[in-house]
Order: C-alpha cells, then sequence, then structure tokens
C-alpha cells in the first residue's frame, strides 16, 4: 500500500545541523497529514513537526524556530530539517504518513547530538 523509506540521520555535536528524508512509494500529495515523530530511550513517542496536505505546518515548541519540514513532490519526499541541535534532540526520528485513515510509519533513523 504505502511504503516510507527513511534516510539521514547520525552523530552531530550541539548546535549542528541534520536533515531526514522520507521517501514515500505513493504520491505525498495523495497523504492527507504526513509527521515526524521521535522516540528517546525511556520516552513515548511524541509528534515533532506535521505537514498538511495544502502544505500548512506545525511543530512542537520543544523545536519551534529550529526545524523545518518541507516536501519534493517530484521526488515524493518530505524532509524535516534540524538546526541548532542540543542533546535532548536525540532521539529515533519517525515519519508516518496518513492515507485513507491508515497510518504508515518510517523504518525510523537515529539522531544523535553529543554536547
Amino acid at each position: 500500500q504505502v511504503q516510507l523509506v527513511q534516510s539521514g540521520g547520525g552523530l552531530v555535536q550541539a548546535g549542528g545541523s541534520l536533515r531526514l528524508s522520507c521517501a514515500s512509494s505513493r504520491s505525498i500529495f495523495s497523504f492527507s497529514v504526513m509527521d515526524w515523530y521521535r522516540q528517546a530511550p525511556g520516552n513515548q513517542r511524541e509528534l515533532v513537526a506535521t505537514m498538511s496536505a495544502d502544505g500548512s505546518t506545525s511543530f512542537a515548541d520543544s523545536v519551534k524556530g529550529r526545524f523545518t519540514i518541507s516536501r519534493d513532490k517530484t521526488k515524493n519526499t518530505v524532509y524535516l530539517q534540524m538546526n541548532s541541535l542540543k542533546p535532548e534532540d536525540t532521539a529515533v526520528y519517525y515519519c508516518k504518513a496518513t492515507f485513507r485513515l491508515e497510518n504508515y510509519w518510517g523504518q525510523g533513523t537515529q539522531v544523535t547530538v553529543s554536547s
């Protein structure tokens, strides 16, 4: 149905930047919403950023002003640009797409921010 393949992530020093990618097997404009979540060890998965089909975006307070979300329709890919990274941003990041009321998840990618 829908496959989401993530790339990017890795290890970066505090203050650095990373970009995560989430490539979809179908047009990203068929999704009502695409989200980025993260989960740190021992914590629940939390919503980080959302992009609706109309292109509107929203962000968790903890990342507002530092993270942006964008999309490339030619590549059917959504990006999470993360700037001014902090150690507390360390987590596994997941993209999620909502298609016909079903949720589909990427495989997750580790982001580690060293102090």
